[in-house]
């Protein structure tokens, strides 16, 4: 895992910032002027019909699909540019998506990304599966994980699960029970990179991420799924919004927990704050200044 422990430090400063928010713009024109990124994912979100897009609505059925996004020459790293409406999108300065594949099933997906996985040298067949946290939109998960996987120059190939988040500040609530009612699709995405013939899982779980994270996890365990948690050879979990107790509690349930396993922590994480303040418990995992305390 090349550079893993520095590229997650970073991560942890960068990851789901505050800053402009914006939604996809498809120009596969513009290929060619900047870095490109390939990203597979797996989606719970059902489509909006007035954008024709992945929204914040929930199925039950799994979507897989596939993106290469286009990363702008002209920026910062860590930024993201969207479009603004008022001109043309400048694929100089703006993220854009250069390509966009729906998969039919499941099947179709993991040979693409059978495909993908074996391109890749033997050292470096690994994938590392995002899970976004808390108040994020389809278009902000995407492309802030194909700006990560450029940033950091990540091994492996970047897998992401988008679970339907409302993408709204004040919907917490809401989005808690999104993060539930996604386990089952993110325990389904972990299966099918499994066989599509990772050697190496690397997971990294933001906020709310983090809780669906330990759920999926300990879904695979409770299955008796050794095949699957085999192959997990790290978890990562940024600002994780998860009650100190529950953590213990999914994390016996689990048994042996991958290895690596990190924890970053955050005392300005304003996703935590608000969870705090609403389930009336100050401390969460992912705000803990003790580490003796987990």
């Amino acid at each position: 895992m090349r550079g893993l422990h520095v590229a997650l430090v970073l991560c942890g400063v960068v990851l789901f910032g505050c800053g402009q928010r914006g939604e996809i713009t498809y120009a596969p024109e513009a290929a060619g002027v900047g870095a490109t990124k390939e990203v597979f994912l797996s989606t719970t979100r059902a489509i909006d019909p007035a954008t024709g897009r992945f929204g914040f609505g929930r199925v039950p059925a799994d979507s897989y699909a596939r993106y290469v996004v286009q990363i702008p020459p002209d920026r910062e790293p860590g930024e993201i540019n969207w479009p603004p409406r008022s001109r043309r999108p400048n694929p100089r300065t703006d993220f854009l998506t250069v390509e966009e594949q729906l998969f039919d099933e499941a099947v179709d997906f993991r040979a693409a990304l059978a495909r993908t996985i074996r391109d890749q040298p033997r050292d470096q067949r690994e994938v590392i599966v995002f899970a976004h946290g808390f108040n994020t939109t389809f278009s902000e998960g995407l492309y802030r994980i194909a700006q990560l996987d450029h940033d950091l120059d990540l091994p492996g190939v970047a897998v992401h699960y988008s679970w339907p988040s409302r993408g709204k500040p004040l919907a917490y609530l809401e989005d808690r029970d999104s993060a539930i009612f996604a386990r089952d699709g993110y325990e389904a995405l972990l299966n099918e990179v499994v066989d599509a013939g990772a050697e190496r899982v690397v997971i990294v779980g933001h906020s709310m991420g983090s809780f669906l994270t330990m759920e999926a996890l300990r879904q695979l365990a409770i299955e008796g799924n050794r095949t699957v948690l085999g192959r997990i050879k790290g978890v990562i979990l940024i600002s994780p919004d998860i009650d100190v107790d529950l953590f213990h509690q999914q994390a016996t349930r689990i048994g042996a927990l991958p290895q690596p396993f990190y924890v970053f922590t955050s005392q300005r994480d304003r996703a935590l704050a608000l969870s705090s303040r609403l389930t009336g418990k100050r401390d969460r995992l992912g705000n803990l200044t003790d580490p003796t305390m987990v």
